[in-house]
């Protein structure tokens, strides 16, 4: 995500990777004990993207790079 602040449901995500509602609420817990996220009714809020990028899996960064690099962040138009 390009923002820090972004809808979604530990429903939809549970279905997005095949697992349950509550192993979902156990992650999104623990990474918010660990202040990397707030999570609060649907919303996600990333409060330390590194330290969140920490608990990722080595292919992270492969991926955000395939990523950025087919979908880059829009530019920003209030600059002149």
């Amino acid at each position: 995500m390009h923002s820090e602040r972004f809808d979604l449901t530990q429903k939809f995500l549970a279905q997005m990777l095949a697992v349950r509602r509550s192993s979902v609420s156990e992650v999104a817990g623990a990474l918010a004990a660990d202040s990397c996220i707030r999570y609060s009714r649907g919303t996600i809020t990333i409060l330390d993207r590194a330290r969140l990028q920490a608990h990722a899996c080595s292919c992270y960064e492969v991926i955000r790079e395939t990523l950025d690099a087919a979908l880059p962040p829009h530019a920003d138009t209030t600059r002149h």
